[in-house]
Parts: structure tokens; sequence; C-alpha cells
């Protein structure tokens, strides 16, 4: 039976909305709208980057730990938004570890670096390091591995089971992505404010006790994803035993805010009943 609470999206102030929820063990428990219609990611991009980043570490072609970015940087706080590198310029804010300042400056160079060591440019990489393998044939990397990812519902369904139940990455990998790294570090999170701790693991943003933050009152602390500028987002909740992907074609502001919360307490609640 499809889940009932993803018919909310036809209340959004959206032109168009698509939404689906696949549960851990692949199994989609619903759909609605156009779920084959592509949208620009922007920053849901990021999961897409760094889950190829890490089929890089198991490939042996990058270790998370060696050089990257600025002086004193890792892959691992490249990927972690700590390298102290500024939101969308080559500048040098911080020292690495020490603040967690998002970074889309951070994800290109990640994939400049990715790019480098494999002789693949990153959205080819991207492409058959991910998104083949998964049949995500309605996917492509556009520009920035930051933001610059065009993709679909359906798509994105099919990268949530993975990350879920992992084939392209041994599960201790995707349990290290999920898991906080440098733990106690104060931030910003885009659209939402100064949190402390502003969690992140690798690529993947974090809830804990954030407040505010996009997903429900009720999303379990160990709940993890990313949103987007476009008005997107997608939320894997292990608690819950499913992950949820929403792609809009309105950008980010007050109406996700007031409309994103609500609608996932409605979709956990419906699936907790």
């Amino acid at each position: 039976m499809s889940l009932q609470s993803l018919a909310l999206i036809e209340n959004w102030p959206v032109p168009t909305a698509a939404a689906a929820v696949v549960r851990a063990d692949g199994t989609l428990a619903g759909a609605h709208g156009p779920t084959g219609q592509r949208f620009p990611l922007a920053s849901v991009t990021k999961p897409l980057a760094a889950y190829a980043v890490l089929v890089a570490y198991e490939e042996g072609a990058i270790d998370l730990d060696e050089p990257a970015g600025p002086e004193g940087a890792t892959v691992r706080h490249l990927l972690a938004h700590t390298s102290g590198l500024a939101f969308d310029e080559p500048r040098v804010m911080a020292g690495p570890g020490t603040r967690r300042l998002y970074s889309n400056t951070g994800f290109e160079v990640l994939g400049d670096h990715v790019a480098k060591a494999t002789d693949i440019p990153f959205a080819d990489y991207l492409h058959q390091a991910v998104l083949e393998p998964l049949g995500m044939t309605s996917t492509s990397l556009e520009g920035s591995p930051a933001k610059d990812g065009v993709s679909t519902v359906d798509d994105l369904v099919r990268f949530a089971a993975e990350v879920q139940a992992p084939r392209l990455l041994d599960a201790r990998t995707v349990l290290d992505a999920m898991t906080v790294s440098y733990p106690g570090l104060t931030g910003i999170l885009p659209g939402y404010g100064h949190q402390r701790p502003n969690d992140w693991g690798l690529g993947f943003e974090i809830r804990d006790g954030k407040a505010p933050h996009w997903t429900g009152a009720s999303s379990s602390p160990r709940t993890f994803g990313h949103f987007g500028q476009s008005g997107t987002f997608l939320w894997i909740d292990p608690d819950a035993r499913a992950a949820c992907v929403a792609l809009t074609d309105r950008p980010f502001g007050a109406w996700a805010v007031e409309a994103w919360p609500p609608f996932t307490d409605a979709v956990l609640t419906e699936l907790r009943g």
C-alpha cells in the first residue's frame, strides 16, 4: 500500500514536486508526483559526490587521511566540512578540524583531487563508480560536484536504497559516513543558522539534536542526509529503517522551512503505524 502522507506535497506552494519513500530492504513504500522528471539537485549533489569519493578510497586511488585542500587538511576534512575553506571561494577561514565551515569549494577541491588521482574527470568517475552500477540513468553531474547534479526521484530512490544496504561500498565505510566526524564543532547550517554542535559525517549532514532543522520533530537523532537550495532533500532515518526523497522546482525558502518538517513527521507516523 502506498503511503498516503506523500500526497501532502500537493499542498506545497511549488509548481512541481515529486517524492518517494524507500525502506531499508529496498522496497518502495510509496511515491507521488512525476518521479521520472529531472530536477536540479543543488546541494543534494554532495552525498552522491561523497559516495564516489568513498568508492575511490575503497579502490585504493586515494586515502581519507591523505593531504588535500589547504595546508594541514585531508580528504576527510573536506568531506566533513572542516577543511577551513570558505563557502564559495578558495579562501582559508580557519585551521583544519577547528570549525564546521560548510563549503562548496571544499567539494570542488575533492572532485579535482579524485580526478587527479584516478586520471578520470570527476563527472565521469561519479558516473562509472556510482550512477551506472545503480542504474541511475537519468542522473548527471553538469558542473560542480558541490551543487550541479540533476536527477529524478526514481534515481535517488536507488541511491537511498544503496546507502541503507550498501553494495558498492563496505558497510563499515557507510557507517563512517553517517557517524559524526570531528564531534563538538559549531557552525552555521545554511538556512537554519548557528548550530551547537553542527554535526556532519562524511558528505552527509547528521540531525542529532539540531533545532531548527529541515527534518521532522520525530526524526531520530541518527537521521542523516542533505537538502538543496533548489528545494530538494534526501533523508535517511536508520531508526525508521526508511529514506525519503523530495524534489521540487522552487528554490528553498520560508515555504520549505514550514512545509518539510510536518511532511516528514506525517511520513514517519505512517511508516510506524
